[in-house]
């Protein structure tokens, strides 16, 4: 049957225009139920056989009881086509959850599409409202299914809403609202989930214990979104997402585009209810109240927990403040930031600045809350001292583990049970009157303080999607064991590069291998060079289940002791990875280049190859680093007429024409005289001759005499190192050492062009195998081997780019680095100033050999500036090619005009789609169709962002939660650097075990307790002059675990 369904709508230009669609309807859309008598046709999948019960849910229960209907006790369910349709226009993460739980072959979630079956399809009445309309649909549907059934089961209409419970009863539908139909479950703890109706909310001041005369308005009303979309247009508001100082939750900042700054939010108030990450309508407060950043220190939790109890006003904002606007790194701890100006001035402890310090930054409040950001949350329970209420509801505050998050308050019937777990908490509402929002509990996670429960936290707080992957996923994979067929071999897209002698090199341990190289001498003199990519697009295909879940997850997750990936491990780690010995398809960048690192020409195909080693960076540098180079190892170890030379390599020039066994004595060329024999120790020292020898001097053990008469132990080792001269002169340690040389010319060059060579404190844990427990904790080493490998990813993610790009210059997908603002640089350059060095930052290339020229006292000064250069970066992004012009594709911190990533296909999606564009600009594929969807690749790119920004976050959290479990039994004390300065301590960097966090000053109970700040000088001072600190200087630390707060442990540093 054929219907028109016409509706109007807006244009972009703002004129109402009407549309008529055409709108099909059938009487054979299967209603799901198997035991249906009325001669349906029968698909897949359906409702339950055992349940005598069908649920039908309206809308609201969807968007409001996500969480309860997660839960397993909630089954055979029937969601309704209208339903589906209004949750995905109105909140598109519960519509994925939805949709997830209907996908899902373990539950039973029907879709009916009864906007499309002639019995339940219903127009609009006139004056109808599209609400009241769809509620009508709803209980069509629902009456449907009841008289299509018949007495063979019971259809329960679900809902809240009073007035449409009210007309299904009328109609003769059974109806229930939520919580009645979870009591009838018998599973009092299900009530935990339900998301209670605002007028079914618990008594405020109750809750809050506030006595009556307390009673008040606590924040401002939200403006309606028509006053705030009119203050937009005149530029009275300005719109932002609202980012809270990590580590201190009464300052927030809000990134401005209409004024180009940082709109700064100091306090409670002026967040007026919005959560960090909520997209906000913020006034600007009158300059005369506009602030500086200040240096109010925030000493601990104790001050943390003391602040809480007052909730500032508008006024009262100039009284909380606290680390910088970026909400990154900079953002430490809870010490104040640095101020703007360069004064010396005086701060007691916890006390705020001089009142006559000059304005300096916007300040605003929020007035409006555009789009909301609220998720669930990991933490734990604080009782409150009250009775429990009705059916023994208990009232408890919840405490995110996420500092920036308020509390929450709740009701549970299980708090005796949850006190000492993890749990999540999702977020219901926030009324003006309260000072803290509602939420409802979700599930468990495990036990405070457990290893996997706080692990999952990470992920969780991160979202990062650590659930196993579904059937329909795995059913995409090939069967195995696989392996390279005959039709690949011939397949004219694919060129046969198994002759080349192949290597992979990679982190120890490393299973999901995806990129390898090879280097061929010419008989021009010239090199090829190869780097080959697992093909993984051989495997993932354009809209599948696999290709779709690589998509949302955007990149395997990286924890200390696990790894999350983003495709399932038969792909990962079998039949995409590039181990040694055995066949794998192969996307290859191949360069021929001259002995300089000049490229003459490159060319990109799909291959097979086949390994011929797979080693680690340990592995690979032990065969660069022979240290006698083209004389080899033989002459490390040497034996030279009567004596046994242990040398390095260039020492051993002069001796190069020497046979190992030459009856030629060395005491001809060191010429020692008899003073220089020690009889006693049989050892003897070189001559003058020898100490001037470049590579320094070498040293002579065990000397006995001639050749015959030396020890067992001598010969043996004189053998070993033969045997090994055999090994390390390999083909493949060749190609190494020739692919070193290279590179080392191409990072010279990448250099000298403006690229960084900046430093960040990476943290390697040695585990136990068994308990997962750290047993050590170091600062990550960086080897040539490592630099080497990144040389030829970088070029070959360079040249993959240009290729794309000249193909596809509106669809391409490209990585783009950001020059850093000013604004950005000036930490540094006060840094820099205030231990005597002059940086240039007016580009790269300036700010690199300012960098190269940075020489302090000792060899770590130049490390520690790096990693301070390193934080004042932005953050790189992908973005389709289409959405910005070329000069801004710049990659700053590699002074490259293009780049992109195609060199981890197994581990990055956006990989993924860049092995698409290549294939498709050689012609091998046609480009799917979501490449000609600018506002989907768009998408795609940000959410690739959010994943990529998230894995890296969880990593980091990752590493903090081991280094608790370290230090928790391994208090210690060590050295430790300076690297910034606030007004009651400053940060420290701990090399040896790459840590940083505060150390707090405090007056220890004399009167001498105030500090001077100097920023310039960027030192902080007793006011006596009795102690002195200043940055990048070095201190010695005491580091233990400690636990201020109940459930919220912390590494803590105190000065020694």
């Amino acid at each position: 049957m054929l219907k028109n369904k016409a509706f109007s709508r807006q244009t972009r230009q703002g004129r109402i225009i009407k549309e008529v669609r055409e709108h099909y309807l059938r009487d054979d859309i299967y209603c799901g139920a198997p035991y249906c008598k009325n001669g349906c046709k029968v698909s897949s999948p359906c409702l339950s056989d055992s349940h005598f019960t069908i649920l039908v849910l309206d809308t609201n229960v969807v968007l409001n009881q996500i969480d309860l209907l997660e839960n397993q006790a909630i089954d055979n369910v029937v969601v309704l086509s209208v339903v589906l349709s209004e949750v995905k226009n109105k909140n598109i993460a519960v519509y994925n959850r939805l949709r997830a739980l209907c996908s899902n072959s373990l539950r039973k979630f029907f879709v009916f599409s009864n906007e499309n079956h002639k019995d339940t399809y219903v127009k609009a009445m006139a004056g109808e409202s599209p609400n009241d309309r769809n509620d009508r649909a709803i209980r069509v549907a629902a009456k449907w299914y009841q008289d299509h059934l018949g007495s063979a089961v019971s259809v329960l209409l679900i809902t809240n809403d009073r007035e449409n419970k009210k007309k299904a009863i009328e109609e003769g539908i059974s109806a229930e609202t939520v919580e009645c139909y979870v009591k009838s479950l018998g599973q009092p703890e299900l009530l935990d989930l339900i998301v209670q109706p605002p007028s079914e909310d618990v008594n405020m001041a109750d809750v809050e214990d506030l006595r009556p005369s307390k009673r008040k308005v606590i924040y401002n009303e939200h403006k309606p979104m028509s006053e705030i979309t009119s203050g937009l247009l005149r530029g009275l508001l300005h719109q932002g997402k609202l980012c809270v100082n990590r580590f201190n939750p009464f300052e927030a900042y809000v990134g401005s585009e209409s004024i180009g700054d940082e709109i700064i939010i100091y306090g409670r108030a002026n967040m007026n209810r919005a959560f960090d990450g909520d997209i906000v309508a913020v006034e600007l407060l009158p300059p005369e109240q506009w602030h500086e950043e200040k240096s109010l220190a925030l000493a601990d939790e104790v001050v943390l927990k003391m602040a809480i109890k007052h909730v500032p006003s508008r006024a009262e904002t100039v009284a909380w403040h606290g680390t910088s606007s970026r909400d990154d790194e900079e953002e430490d701890v809870h010490l104040a930031p640095n101020t703007a100006d360069d004064a010396p001035r005086v701060l007691n402890q916890g006390q705020t600045a001089p009142e006559e310090m000059k304005p300096s930054r916007p300040t605003g409040c929020v007035v409006g809350i555009i789009k909301r950001n609220w998720h669930s949350y990991c933490g734990s329970l604080e009782p409150m001292p009250m009775p429990a209420g009705d059916g023994g509801r208990a009232h408890a505050l919840f405490v995110s583990k996420d500092r920036r998050i308020p509390k929450i308050r709740i009701q549970t019937r299980q708090l005796g049970n949850l006190l000492d777990k993890r749990i999540i908490v999702a977020v219901d509402s926030w009324d003006r009157l309260s000072r803290y929002p509602t939420g409802h509990y979700v599930r468990t996670i495990g036990e405070i303080g457990d290893r996997d429960t706080e692990t999952e936290v990470v992920l969780i707080e991160n979202d990062i999607d650590a659930r196993p992957f579904s059937a329909q996923v795995l059913a995409c994979l090939p069967p195995l064991p696989w392996s390279v067929s005959s039709q690949d071999l011939t397949n004219p897209i694919r060129q046969d590069l198994r002759h080349l002698r192949v290597c992979s090199v990679d982190p120890p341990g490393c299973r999901d291998i995806d990129d390898a190289l090879h280097c061929m001498a010419l008989s021009n003199g010239n090199f090829e060079v190869g780097v080959h990519i697992a093909d993984v697009t051989n495997f993932v295909h354009p809209g599948t289940p696999l290709d779709d879940e690589a998509s949302q997850r955007g990149t395997s997750v990286y924890l200390v002791e696990r790894r999350i990936d983003m495709l399932p491990k038969p792909l990962t780690e079998d039949i995409c990875s590039l181990r040694s010995d055995v066949e794998r398809l192969a996307f290859s960048v191949i360069w021929e280049m001259t002995p300089d690192a000049e490229i003459i020409s490159t060319r990109y195909t799909k291959s097979v190859i086949k390994s011929c080693a797979a080693l680690s960076y340990v592995e690979a540098q032990a065969r660069m680093d022979d240290r006698c180079s083209h004389l080899m190892f033989l002459f490390t170890f040497c034996l030279l007429g009567s004596f046994l030379v242990i040398s390095d390599s260039k020492a051993l020039s002069p001796l190069k024409h020497l046979e190992p066994n030459s009856f030629s004595s060395v005491l001809e060329i060191a010429k020692p005289n008899p003073s220089r024999y020690n009889e006693a120790f049989n050892k003897i020292k070189l001559g003058p001759s020898f100490l001037a020898l470049r590579g320094g001097p070498m040293v002579m053990l065990e000397a006995r005499g001639v050749h015959v008469a030396y020890t067992k132990a001598i010969k043996d080792l004189y053998n070993g190192a033969k045997n090994r001269v055999s090994r390390l002169v390999d083909p493949i340690t060749s190609d190494l050492r020739n692919l070193n040389g290279l590179a080392k010319i191409m990072r010279q060059r990448r250099i000298d062009r403006g690229a960084l060579t900046l430093a960040s404190a990476e943290v390697k844990f040695q585990i136990d195998t068994e308990t997962h427990d750290p047993l050590d904790i170091g600062m990550y080493q960086i080897r040539e081997a490592n630099q080497m490998v990144e040389e030829f990813m970088l070029a070959a993610n360079v040249a993959v780019a240009e290729k794309i790009l000249k193909h596809f210059p509106v669809c391409s997908l490209l990585r783009r680095h950001p020059s850093p603002t000013k604004e950005m640089l000036e930490p540094l350059l006060r840094t820099a100033e205030a231990v005597g060095l002059s940086l240039d930052v007016t580009s790269s290339k300036a700010l690199a050999d300012s960098l190269d020229l940075a020489k302090g006292d000792d060899p770590y000064f130049n490390k520690l500036i790096r990693i301070l250069a390193t934080r004042c970066m932005t953050q790189a992004v992908y973005f389709c090619s289409g959405d910005l012009s070329p000069p801004e594709y710049l990659h700053y911190g590699l002074a490259s005009p293009l780049y992109t990533h195609f060199t981890s296909p197994i581990r990055r999606y956006a990989d993924v789609i860049v092995h698409r564009l290549l294939a498709a600009s050689l012609g091998i594929y046609q480009l799917p169709g979501v490449f000609q969807d600018r506002p989907k690749l768009t998408s795609i790119s940000d959410n690739l962002n959010y994943r990529h920004r998230n894995a890296q976050m969880a990593s980091r959290a990752s590493v903090e939660l081991h280094t608790l479990i370290f230090f928790r039994k391994r208090p210690t004390d060590t050295e430790a650097r300076i690297v910034k300065i606030r007004s009651n301590g400053f940060i420290v960097f701990v090399p040896k075990y790459g840590i940083e966090g505060p150390v707090y000053l405090t007056s220890k109970g004399d009167n001498g307790g105030e500090w001077v700040v100097d920023e310039k000088q960027q030192k902080i001072r007793k006011l006596d002059g009795s102690v002195s600190y200043g940055v990048l200087g070095t201190v010695r630390i005491h580091m233990e675990v400690v636990e201020p707060q109940p459930n919220r442990p912390k590494l803590q540093l105190t000065l020694v």
